[in-house]
C-alpha cells in the first residue's frame, strides 16, 4: 500500500490498515503521511503483519527507529550511496552516523520538494549531467526559481561545479 494523503487527498488511517493487513497479499505500507503518531499506531496495531517504510526522506531513522524495513525515497536518485550508507549505519547499530547523514541531508530533500514531485528530482539530475527529460503532462517543467534554489543547494552539497 503507499499511502500519501498530500497526493490523494485521503489518508489510510492505522485502523484500515490493520483490516488490510489481514489480506494475505498485502504485506507493506510505503507510509508517506509524515505523522509520526500515526506510523506508532501502525506498527502497535499491525506488528509484523505489516512492514512498514518510510515514504519521507526526512523521516527516514525516525520511521527505522519504529521497527521500518527501509525508505522509498527520491532523495536516492540523487546520492544513491549517502542514502543507502543511513540505513546500514542505522541497522548496524551506527546511530550517531545514521543521525549525521539524515540531518546533513535535510538542506537537500527539502530541495528537492520545492516544487511538486517528481519535477525538482528531474531538474536535479538534468543539472547534475544526466539527460532525464522533463515531467510528462500535466506536470510542467520546473520553475526558474526552484532551479535557482536546486542549483545552489546541488552546489552546496558538492554534487554540481560552476
Amino acid at each position: 500500500m503507499y499511502n500519501v494523503p498530500s497526493r490523494t487527498g485521503l489518508n489510510i488511517l492505522p485502523t484500515t490498515c490493520l483490516e488490510l493487513s489481514k489480506i494475505e497479499n498485502i504485506v507493506a505500507i510505503k507510509e508517506a503521511s509524515g505523522n509520526l503518531s500515526q506510523i506508532v499506531e501502525i506498527a502497535s496495531l499491525c506488528k509484523d503483519n505489516l512492514h512498514i517504510y518510510s515514504g519521507n526522506d526526512d523521516q527516514i531513522l525516525p520511521v527505522l527507529s519504529l521497527g521500518g524495513l527501509g525508505v522509498i525515497s527520491v532523495l536516492s536518485n540523487i546520492i544513491p550511496s549517502v542514502v543507502h550508507k543511513m540505513t546500514e549505519d542505522f541497522f548496524s547499530g551506527n546511530i550517531k552516523d545514521a543521525i549525521e547523514t539524515q540531518l546533513n541531508t535535510l538542506s537537500l530533500t527539502n530541495s528537492l520538494f520545492c516544487e511538486v514531485n517528481p519535477i525538482p528530482v528531474k531538474a536535479a539530475l538534468n543539472i547534475m549531467g544526466y539527460s532525464v527529460g522533463i515531467p510528462r503532462l500535466p506536470l510542467v517543467e520546473i520553475s526558474n526559481a526552484g532551479k535557482e534554489k536546486l542549483k545552489k543547494t546541488l552546489l552546496d552539497y558538492g554534487l554540481i561545479q560552476l
